[in-house]
């Protein structure tokens, strides 16, 4: 058996024999070299050129002794993919023969011609030049295609004045702004064992599957990842029977070569079910630190899609690829620990414990209340647009789900005049929190929550399923550090911390209680009361990506180092430009396929209606023709319509294209184009319901959802 033809292996064998792992390291690397990239990697050091050459070899040899001959920094720049510039091993030696060399620097430190990159201004494009320096928090890996086998490693992405160009830096100096200010609270509570706080993310991916020669016969699916057009079956999802369903064999055969390929890279595939919808499934993987868990996502939607073509299958991760039936999320489970193995988000086992963890809890309750415009724009693209607020995913406003008990808990720390309940001890003691054990279990599950309490997390469950993970946890973590900052300089003032902690619960529960809800997120009582809660309702992408350089975010961010105020801006402009060039394939699209596709079938089955009923006359003048001349009447008038819905979807995106700056071009294309582009789609879905199926230009949504 070959190194890579693991295939019949034993899964302990096979799994991560693709990735530069802690263990790898710890087999390959002389000790002293360990120990010290196990500093860099916790933050206790900076890595040296020494360190990074012996590094350099031991993963050279790895990957060619796996069969690699090329490597790659592999970048999360900000077209919403990954990049990566192909490099080989060898290296002339003068006598017409190479040599197989990697060194420290080529490890360290790559340099992409970045001028085709988005940069929102951070640069001109004339100024190419951009660097990707490595992560050494996240395990480097092989990549195994027809073509060969690389060696790929994770990297930042940054210009020549060190701007963020990528979702990568940010994270990580969220995720140091949050250690830094959790640190803080943990040593005012008396904390001595633990050195460090991390965050932690498990992200549940749903996607779609459709035969590959459908999709390759529609040009929406192709060119947008959705289907722009597109009448339902007779059946959709009403009968609840593909949720949890049995998995069919063509189906379970993609997951099992899915699987086999994650667990090769030592991605912790652990969950696969079918979801709601029809041919809708989803794949969850196993908590990892946020900054691997973002890679690791990434690496999750690129092989579901590498994987699904050796299927015949095209995996689709558009967050509405059919109207009419669910559209497809990403759940974000968040959670805060530190690196002694404590989860600052689940209750303990003694008082102590108990208040800790609610001190946490209201952090994040304060976190979400104070910035839940950024945190809204962090799940904001065009695909979500037609998701949020439509009864299948949580609403565009924000709120907390935290159950009935852990409420009531609150509630009475909050309010010392209220009933205690029964089964609740003394919740404050002469100033001092007696809280007793709680229930790891304190919640059940709410379907129509954005933010909910599961127990030891938070699910976050607005992530377009398309994006990554990154950028939503860069806000979490950057507002949970702003305000374990405010809760830190209060403690570290206090002569008795433990008598203040209560105290700020209670405070920060009473002020920003608003923001909870565990009701039905679905209900237009929701959406009322919101309002008259004064929570944000923020329902398009266009309203959403401003936030991010409102004054409390440009304040926010700057003050914890995540992104300087120009960056801030920079990616405004870029997720502004994304959102209208987005619509403006959208568009485009469907007003070909509606000229050059549906009218001309439209205007086929005139002519064949029009001479059936021509044909009858001929026969006999007797013969009732009133039905089918009602027939031919509506499908001409919709074929009317159709055209003059181009017409209009035409002048709506010329329209648009002329109108400059970021976000006005962007806002003239949510209201003019899109509600053009919705317009057209009704006629064109009515005429295919009348139109015989043999005469319509592309595959249907019973092809595409049923047959498999």
């Amino acid at each position: 058996m070959t190194p890579l033809d693991m295939s019949e292996a034993p899964l302990p064998e096979l799994y991560g024999i693709n990735a530069f792992s802690d263990a790898v390291m710890k087999q390959r690397l002389p000790k002293s070299i360990y120990k010290a990239i196990r500093e860099v990697q916790e933050g206790n050091a900076d890595l040296t050129l020494e360190v990074a050459e012996v590094v350099a070899n031991a993963m050279k040899d790895w990957a060619i002794e796996r069969g690699a001959t090329h490597y790659t920094h592999w970048f999360q720049p900000l077209t919403g993919l990954t990049a990566e510039k192909h490099d080989s091993f060898i290296s002339p030696t003068g006598d017409g023969r190479v040599m197989m060399e990697f060194s420290g620097k080529e490890l360290i430190k790559g340099e992409p011609d970045a001028s085709s990159f988005p940069s929102g201004g951070l640069r001109a494009t004339f100024e190419a030049r951009g660097y990707t320096a490595w992560d050494t928090t996240s395990p480097a890996f092989l990549k195994e295609d027809s073509t060969g086998v690389t060696l790929y490693i994770p990297t930042a992405f940054v210009s020549y004045h060190g701007e963020a160009l990528d979702k990568k830096v940010p994270l990580l100096r969220s995720m140091e702004a949050l250690n830094r200010q959790a640190m803080r609270i943990l040593h005012a509570l008396g904390n001595t064992s633990s050195k460090r706080v991390i965050t932690t993310v498990g992200a549940e991916q749903e996607y779609f599957l459709v035969d590959k020669g459908y999709a390759d016969k529609r040009s929406d699916l192709m060119l947008t990842g959705r289907t722009v057009f597109g009448c339902l079956p007779a059946k959709g999802q009403e009968m609840e029977d593909h949720y949890f369903g049995a998995l069919k064999e063509r189906v379970s055969a993609f997951m099992r070569e899915l699987n086999m390929e994650l667990w090769k890279l030592g991605i912790s595939a652990k969950t696969q079910h079918n979801e709601v919808a029809p041919n809708q499934f989803e794949i969850a993987c196993i908590f990892d630190t946020s900054n691997v868990a973002s890679d690791t996502n990434q690496l999750v939607m690129e092989t579901l899609g590498r994987v699904a073509l050796r299927h015949n299958l095209v995996a689709l991760l558009h967050e509405k690829p059919f109207a009419g039936v669910n559209g497809s999320g990403k759940h974000n489970n968040w959670s805060i620990a530190t690196d002694d193995g404590i989860n600052l988000l689940e209750p303990g086992e003694n008082p102590r414990q108990n208040a800790r963890f609610l001190l946490f809890l209201a952090a994040a309750i304060r976190a979400v209340d104070e910035y839940a415009p950024i945190l809204r724009m962090s799940a904001a693209n065009a695909g979500n647009d037609h998701r949020l607020g439509a009864n299948e995913a949580p609403p565009a406003i924000i709120s907390i789900f935290l159950g009935d008990q852990l409420t009531e808990v609150l509630e009475e720390l909050a309010d010392e005049t209220k009933e205690k309940h029964a089964d609740i001890s003394s919740l404050l003691e002469t100033g001092v929190a007696t809280l007793p054990k709680l229930p790891k279990d304190l919640t059940d599950r709410n379907r129509t929550s954005p933010f909910a309490f599961t127990g030891n997390k938070f699910e976050f469950r607005m992530v377009p399923s398309s994006e990554s993970v990154a950028g939503p946890n860069v806000v979490l973590n950057t507002a949970m550090a702003e305000i374990l900052r405010r809760f830190a300089d209060d403690l570290e003032k206090a002569k008795e911390p433990q008598k203040l902690i209560p105290l700020l619960i209670a405070e920060t529960y009473r002020k920003h209680k608003r923001i909870i809800f565990n009701g039905n997120g679905y209900s237009n009582e929701w959406l009322a009361e919101a309002e008259r809660r004064g929570l944000p309702n923020i329902t398009s992408t266009v309203e959403a990506i401003p936030q991010i350089i409102s004054e409390a975010s440009v304040e926010l961010f700057d003050r914890h180092k995540v992104f300087r105020s120009e960056e801030l801006h920079s990616r405004s402009e870029i997720y502004l430009e994304k959102y209208a060039k987005q619509i403006n394939i959208e568009g485009s699209i469907s007003l070909e396929m509606a000229l050059t596709e549906i009218y001309p079938a439209a205007m086929e089955y005139i002519r064949r209606l029009s001479g059936s009923i021509d044909a009858l006359r001929r026969v006999s003048t007797s013969l009732a023709v009133e039905d089918h001349l009602a027939l031919l009447k509506e499908v001409n008038d919709t074929a009317l319509f159709l055209k003059r819905g181009c017409d209009k979807l035409a002048d709506a995106i010329a329209r648009a294209r002329g109108v400059s700056g970021c976000e006005a071009n962007a806002r003239a294309y949510r209201e003019l184009v899109f509600p053009a582009m919705q317009e057209l789609r009704l006629h064109a879905d009515k005429l295919e319901s009348l139109i015989p199926r043999e005469l319509w230009p592309f595959p249907s949504y019973e092809e595409l959802l049923f047959r498999l």
